[in-house]
């Protein structure tokens, strides 16, 4: 009679199918307890593995079959190596034939600083990943055009191509980009000196719905270049990146006043033709929008640019405005009367100002209440000695720093 009381034991994988895991396993954000999910017998392993969307992995043929054949649904992988460490061989071309063939889900793929794949590495992605949309070669510098250009014969949902570093690239892989990928939305072609605005004319024909453009140390882009991304991308463009383009001057920067009003980050160091004209006209039209703006180097810029950015740019998070020399206190005089200039503002760099004082910090202190950096470093009339002296009082949640012993934020980058 006990015996037939006794509760009938069931086991969760004999009353749970296999949907019904998936369902469990999907409900599980952090990545840990999707890992222990899948240590729980074979079957839940095998679950957890045709599951799984993202890895990172090590090189080398044997290894990467192995992966594929258990990962068989993976949309991101990541073979990127560390600048700083380097593993021997690393990736090759074989490797990423065993990419191509094993990975045919794959949407993402990272080969950051993978020395050594070459345009034969590049033809087995483009003959495999149709799916591709975002591939990172940056500091691949074997890589050129012929290789580029059948990945984007292949690859056509390509969204997002990093290629800092990729100095044998030319103008022409714009026109294949601008041929094949029209749904391009993000472009890094940092260091690539070969662009010229002809390659960028061309690519914006094709490729009209860029968020994001790169063209950071590209010296030979300049004023006609970004004229033609401006009318061509007004609608989508976000981030615009043109350090040390000093072929850019006023022109270059009117147009974006002109066209791209919804800019949130402009990187303009080292343009040292620009004027306060054109920043003003970029600062009055971007005032709902810009949130980095860095123009570290503008030689010709001065209190009256400032004065604007600070007083319209109410979004404004991140400035940069290093080595601009004719810059004085003058420019936050509006800063603390009342208003909410700068009210966002968090990261302020102002190295090498030699006309600010710190009296000049003191306005910004009074104002920009959610400021967490500030650059001061040789700055030759702002030191903690002459601001503890006035009796300025630093917030503890701001860092100063005076002679370069902080790390540095990337958001200006």
């Amino acid at each position: 009679m006990a015996s037939a009381e006794r509760e009938t034991k069931v086991f969760i994988n004999d009353a749970l199918g296999d949907d019904e895991l998936r369902a469990i396993l999907e409900k599980l954000e952090d990545d840990k307890d999707k890992e222990v999910f899948g240590l729980v017998c074979k079957r839940w392993l095998h679950l957890q593995s045709f599951h799984r969307r993202k890895l990172c992995a090590r090189a080398g043929p044997h290894m990467l079959r192995r992966v594929a054949a258990r990962f068989s649904r993976l949309h991101e992988l990541d073979l990127s190596q560390s600048l700083s460490r380097s593993f021997y061989p690393g990736v090759t071309d074989s490797d990423l034939a065993v990419v191509a063939a094993g990975f045919t889900c794959l949407r993402r793929l990272s080969l950051y600083n993978c020395k050594g794949i070459t345009d034969t590495g590049l033809v087995a992605i483009g003959s495999s990943l149709h799916a591709l949309q975002a591939l990172d070669v940056s500091y691949c510098r074997k890589l050129t055009d012929k290789g580029f250009s059948a990945l984007a014969e292949g690859c056509q949902d390509l969204r997002s191509l990093h290629l800092t570093g990729c100095r044998f690239v030319t103008d022409a892989l714009m026109s294949a980009l601008s041929k094949n990928c029209r749904s391009m939305e993000e472009l890094v072609f940092q260091g690539c000196t070969n662009i010229t605005d002809s390659g960028l004319t061309v690519l914006i024909s094709g490729c009209r719905q860029l968020k994001y453009l790169d063209v950071n140390k590209c010296t030979n882009v300049a004023d006609v270049g970004i004229s033609s991304v401006s009318k061509a991308c007004s609608a989508s463009l976000k981030t615009l990146k043109l350090l040390d383009c000093y072929k850019v001057g006023d022109e270059g920067i009117s147009s974006l006043a002109t066209f791209c009003k919804s800019l949130e980050t402009l990187i303009i160091g080292g343009c040292r033709n620009v004027s306060d004209k054109s920043i003003k006209s970029v600062a009055l039209s971007c005032s709902h929008s810009l949130k980095n703006l860095r123009m570290d180097w503008c030689l010709s810029i001065t209190d009256s640019s400032l004065s604007c950015i600070l007083s319209v740019c109410k979004k404004l998070e991140a400035f940069d405005i290093g080595c601009c020399e004719k810059v004085t206190d003058a420019a936050f005089g509006q800063l603390g009367s009342g208003n909410d200039y700068a009210a966002n503002l968090k990261v302020l760099k102002m190295s090498n100002c030699p006309k600010i004082t710190c009296a000049g910090v003191a306005m910004l202190l009074d104002s920009c209440k959610f400021l967490e950096y500030l650059d001061v470093r040789s700055c030759p009339h702002i030191t903690k000695a002459g601001l503890d002296e006035a009796g300025i009082n630093i917030p503890k949640i701001c860092k100063v720093n005076f002679n370069g012993s902080l790390t540095e934020p990337e958001v200006l980058l």
